[in-house]
């Protein structure tokens, strides 16, 4: 649970290659309906840590977990900057104070 819920909160957790956690970063604290994410935030402590994977979360302060079209856009540009740097994105979670959802996993993009 985060202790400001009322804002969203764009985490990203660097991995080695046994995708054990070396580093982790907020990128962006937003609005009650949006944060600005760009790659090269996401990706700058990554190369500094020597990560190999990563795992991005945010949270949606509405409790409702449904993916938006941008949290869709965020995934593929994410996962993109990834490929081409060899830092692969494993998953992408919303989460609330109740439950979690995997963008990569349950919803099919």
């Amino acid at each position: 649970m985060l202790t400001d819920n009322s804002r969203e909160h764009f985490i990203a957790l660097y991995l080695d290659g046994a995708h054990q956690v070396v580093s982790y970063s907020t990128i962006s604290i937003g609005t009650a309906t949006t944060a600005i994410v760009h790659p090269r935030e996401v990706f700058q402590r990554a190369i500094l840590v020597g990560a190999v994977a990563m795992v991005v979360a945010h949270n949606h302060p509405s409790g409702i977990l449904t993916p938006s079209n941008e949290d869709y856009k965020v995934t593929e540009r994410l996962r993109d900057a990834g490929t081409l740097l060899g830092i692969k994105l494993l998953d992408h979670v919303i989460v609330s104070d109740a439950a979690h959802l995997s963008i990569i996993d349950n919803c099919g993009r």
